[in-house]
C-alpha cells in the first residue's frame, strides 16, 4: 500500500472540507449583514442566532486547519511498531492512523481514518504484526503494518 498517495487523498479531503466551510462562513456573514441593514432592531434574536451558526462553523473550520497541519508531521516510510502515520491492518478492518476523517474506499479497499487519540489508536500503539489488542471486548490480531 502506497501511503503517500492515501496521504494525498486526505489532504485534497481536507482541503475540501475546508472551502466549503469557508465558503458556508462568507454566505452566512452576508446574509447577517442583509439582515443588520433591512430590519430592524427587533431581529436581535435572529441576528445573535446567526452568529452562534457562524461561530460553529468555525470552530469546525479551525478543527480542520489543525487536522491538516498535522498532516504535514506524518511519516509515509513503513512502521515497524504502531503510530502516528501507521496503515494497520488487522483482521476486523485496514485502519490509518493520522485524522478523524471516517471512511475512504482506496484501490478497492475500504481504509478507516482514525484519530491518533482514538480509543483504537491508542490500544494499537506500539504493537507490531502478530499482536494482539483488546478493546471493549473485541480482540483484533493485527496482521500487518505499513
Amino acid at each position: 500500500m502506497d501511503k503517500s498517495e492515501i496521504l494525498e487523498l486526505l489532504h485534497a479531503k481536507l482541503s475540501e472540507k475546508i472551502e466549503n466551510l469557508e465558503r458556508l462562513i462568507a454566505d452566512t456573514r452576508a446574509a447577517n449583514n442583509e439582515t443588520k441593514s433591512s430590519m430592524g432592531d427587533k431581529y436581535e434574536t435572529s441576528r445573535e442566532m446567526v452568529q452562534q451558526e457562524i461561530n460553529n462553523l468555525q470552530i469546525q473550520l479551525n478543527e480542520n486547519l489543525k487536522a491538516r497541519n498535522s498532516l504535514q508531521i506524518i511519516n509515509v516510510n513503513p512502521h515497524q511498531n504502531v503510530g502516528l502515520g501507521s496503515l494497520v491492518e488487522t483482521d476486523k478492518g485496514l485502519f490509518y492512523i493520522a485524522v478523524s476523517l471516517g471512511e475512504i474506499s482506496f484501490q478497492k479497499r475500504k481504509i478507516f481514518l482514525i484519530s491518533p487519540e482514538s480509543p483504537l489508536a491508542k490500544a494499537l500503539n506500539g504493537n507490531k504484526t502478530g499482536d494482539s489488542i483488546s478493546l471493549n471486548g473485541n480482540v483484533q490480531i493485527i496482521k500487518n503494518i505499513w
